[in-house]
């Protein structure tokens, strides 16, 4: 699916702002069906959540409604008229007046609906969506509803962050052509000084297609004719992590001599490969520095907000980053066309987390309920992973910035019925995209003995917690249980190995002279410590620590306001950790430490 942009036979209007807002139980029971009963406002985009001091609106389980006007610009009368919104948390319906125009599951990727029948150009109508944050069996992520004996709804689920909801991103309003360009592909090599630019471009009808690569100047570099071809760009300067270099595809359907449509894409030439234990960019090792993210702020929740994005990404320079996983879903698409722009480097992940039954038997991993079975993760739930794969694919493929797609976060891998629901995954994945390498973030009590996926996959990615969950307070034992659990890995598998996840909870401003948890000296000396074994490994390609920035979870008498494991605050202050970082990773540039094998 195509972001809708202004092109020269495209337009488009934004719908953020304030919106009408109610919960469910609280409005009338049909609210498309006239003007919503409610005094509330709620901005988009925003989570819902933490914008009202209302208790009740922030624990809502069920459907929530937003509502607004708009109008159809006169000039659209010829045009296809289309309504997208960037995405629904978890789950979205869209009214226009009393006509239900659209339906999805999963929250964090778009949807739209062609709407041109149910209006007309210069003429008002009503906008009511409604968004429900439910989870379950066959949700991704999964939850758990229960109603207690008052009546009173309650969800739970077993991810680590709280599960704001609502219209989190964008809504739009825009036009297309009646013949228009569906869908563009671009996958890209090099041949030499040369990069080699293979495109597909689908129609909506028959028409001739032709095609140009533009550099930043205007020049024009290639062209070609054809929905599908390649393209040779001479002298071509690739798109390189911190060194970012961009063209554009312009697209246009021709009809008698008349260009129908016009579709700009940004790409950059850059390949991605695995070879035995290294992870090559251009050709060239490249080793990650970086972290695992959220997409959460204060009072916006989840809700997208670019000057936190201009900000987290200056953050990521300073410190010397030069990578980020999607932890746990799709980030907004301005997310990754910031990293496309500014040379970052992107783990893409889906909104599978949670995955594992096993986490309720604590550290050890003891099995309680079967992860994968009828009763629990089933069919179903692989068929909507499935979906919810073919999604983040279609709208991230083009992005030179994402380099691997990685498909789910810590599921319960070592269990009996895992490879049968994740290999059919992976083969879905590589059918889609062979071009990206694919990775999983393996759990804490998956190893090297009892994983059964692993071999699946391209690069071994783990999520690691010895000194915080396993041998907390104690370093040096912590040490020893981390580098004899990498060289397990390492000896097992040729393949690159990443650590996705380490880090310990720190309370900015609480110190110690002692190896004290939750203090700033800890959270140091804990890094640290990984980064010598990390410099011991040869297969080792590089640390994403967990998280960037403290972010909000459900309550529990373990999370004090949230997870604290950030190397910021959550409102973006540095703890003492980020200033060591910082001299560490300045220092790599992208390239593997030598160290001691």
């Amino acid at each position: 699916m195509l972001k809708p942009r202004s092109t020269p036979t495209r337009e488009l209007v934004n719908l953020d702002g304030l919106w009408r807002f109610g919960i469910a139980g609280r409005v009338q029971d049909e609210p498309w069906t006239g003007r919503l009963d409610t005094t509330l406002e709620a901005a988009v985009p925003a989570s819902y959540n933490d914008l009202f001091a209302d208790r009740e609106i922030r624990d809502h389980v069920g459907w929530v409604w937003y509502q607004r006007t708009a109008r159809v610009p006169r000039g659209w009368a010829d045009e296809r008229v289309l309504l997208r919104l960037d995405s629904a948390t978890h789950q979205g319906r869209v009214y226009v007046d009393d006509q239900l125009v659209a339906e999805h599951v999963g929250g964090y990727t778009p949807f739209e609906a062609d709407i041109t029948d149910v209006v007309r150009a210069g003429e008002e109508f009503r906008l009511t969506v409604g968004v429900n944050n439910e989870l379950t069996n066959v949700t991704l992520p999964p939850g758990t509803l229960t109603v207690e004996q008052s009546g009173r709804r309650k969800q739970t689920y077993l991810h680590d962050f709280f599960n704001y909801a609502g219209l989190a991103r964008s809504v739009w309003l825009y036009s297309r052509p009646a013949t228009h360009v569906e869908d563009v592909t671009v996958v890209t090599g090099v041949d030499g000084a040369a990069g080699t630019v293979d495109y597909a471009v689908r129609t909506s009808a028959p028409a001739d297609v032709r095609v140009r690569a533009v550099d930043v100047d205007g020049t024009e570099v290639a062209a070609g004719t054809g929905a599908e071809g390649s393209l040779r760009i001479e002298d071509v300067r690739l798109w390189q992590p911190g060194a970012a270099h961009l063209y554009d595809l312009v697209v246009e359907l021709v009809d008698g001599g008349t260009v129908v449509d016009s579709w700009t894409e940004s790409f950059g030439v850059r390949t991605v490969e695995v070879r035995g234990t290294q992870f090559l960019i251009n050709g060239e090792p490249f080793y990650f520095t970086g972290f695992g993210k959220h997409e959460d702020t204060p009072i916006r929740g989840k809700g997208h907000d670019d000057a936190y994005l201009v900000h987290d990404f200056q953050l990521m320079e300073w410190i010397g980053a030069n990578s980020f996983r999607t932890s746990h879903y799709p980030y907004a698409e301005e997310v990754l066309e910031f990293a496309d722009r500014h040379g970052i480097v992107v783990i893409d992940e889906t909104s599978a987390v949670g995955l594992n039954l096993a986490v309720t038997g604590g550290l050890a991993g003891a099995v309680t309920t079967p992860t994968f079975s009828p009763e629990t993760f089933n069919d179903q739930t692989q068929a909507a992973h499935a979906q919810h794969l073919r999604e983040l694919i279609a709208r991230d493929k083009n992005h030179p910035s994402v380099v691997m797609w990685c498909i789910t976060n810590e599921p319960s891998s070592n269990e009996e019925g895992a490879r049968e629901y994740f290999e059919p995954l992976v083969q879905l994945t590589r059918e889609l995209d062979p071009t990206r390498p694919v990775t999983y973030a393996v759990v804490m009590f998956a190893n090297p003995s009892n994983d059964r996926i692993a071999d699946l996959f391209d690069v071994i990615s783990l999520n690691r917690y010895y000194g915080w969950y396993v041998a907390n307070g104690d370093l040096v034992t912590a040490e020893d249980y981390l580098e004899r659990d990498l060289r397990g890995w390492a000896a097992k598998y040729d393949k690159p190995i990443l650590m996705t996840e380490y880090g310990a909870d720190t309370m900015q401003g609480l110190h110690s002279l002692w190896d004290i948890p939750w203090t700033e000296e800890y959270q140091r000396d804990f890094l640290d410590m990984h980064h010598r074994v990390f410099d011991r490994v040869e297969a080792f390609v590089g640390e994403q620590i967990w998280n960037f920035a403290d972010f909000q979870t459900t309550r529990a008498i373990h999370r004090v306001d949230g997870n604290k494991k950030g190397v910021f605050t959550r409102d973006r202050r540095p703890k003492a950790a980020a200033h060591a970082l910082r001299q560490r990773w300045l220092g790599l540039n992208g390239v593997k430490p030598s160290g001691p094998a």
